[in-house]
């Protein structure tokens, strides 16, 4: 049996098909497995960090800022600062970092209300440092960071929500910072399981966007807080 020129050529071209065709859906199926992997793994280490409270001594407790409204702390930023202070009591360090600038309007930074809070709780004033900077959270690092430098300081507890640790700890080293986080187990960020979920769906997007680029990827989620 024979076959024409036209008919190979068009069964090569069908084979050819065929072929790009498989390679086409498994290099797909990979990318998503990948893609689904890499979420996953990030979700889970969100979560598992969150878990850790490190009260290894440093030389300074960091509490990020937070929503305040005319120097008053939201709820938010005082269930953190309330665990900062109370590291602070438990001599986990000499001196408490607090971090955050101002949206247009305001007369307080964030770093200015959180200080005054603190030493409402009774911290010494001469115990905190006050960084008036930083509108999301690589920025406030970034400050943090300089700051510490100017200090001779290195090492810090990071006080944030648990869901936020992981993120806060990883941009925190990228910073040349020896970072470890004891999160606030209080507020509205852990009030209902609706709100750890939102959390940990927020964070692992966030993270996987500063891993990928370096840039920030906060969102507007403390309005109201």
């Amino acid at each position: 049996m024979s076959y024409s020129a036209a008919g190979e050529r068009d069964t090569d071209r069908l084979g050819f098909g065929g072929t790009l065709a498989r390679w086409t859906r498994r290099v797909v199926v990979g990318v998503i497995l990948i893609a689904v992997l890499l979420v996953g793994g990030t979700a889970f280490r969100v979560w598992q960090v969150a878990r850790i409270n490190d009260l290894t001594h440093a030389d300074a407790i960091v509490v990020l800022g937070a929503a305040q409204y005319s120097g008053t702390p939201s709820s938010v930023f005082e269930a953190r600062l309330e665990q900062a202070a109370k590291l602070f009591e438990e001599g986990v360090a000499p001196t408490v970092v607090t971090v955050g600038g101002k949206q247009v309007g305001d007369e307080y930074t964030e770093a200015a209300s959180g200080r005054n809070y603190l030493i409402g709780r009774g911290v010494p004033g001469n115990r905190i440092i006050a960084v008036e900077e930083g509108s999301d959270t690589l920025r406030s690092i970034e400050g943090v960071s300089r700051v510490m430098g100017e200090h001779s300081m290195n090492s810090a507890v990071l006080v944030s929500d648990p869901w936020h640790s992981l993120r806060t700890r990883t941009m925190a080293r990228d910073a040349g910072l020896e970072a470890w986080t004891a999160p606030t187990r209080q507020g509205p960020a852990v009030f209902t399981r609706e709100s750890q979920i939102h959390g940990i769906a927020r964070e692992t997007g966030a993270l996987v966007w500063y891993q990928l680029t370096h840039f920030s990827a906060d969102f507007p989620y403390t309005a109201g807080q």
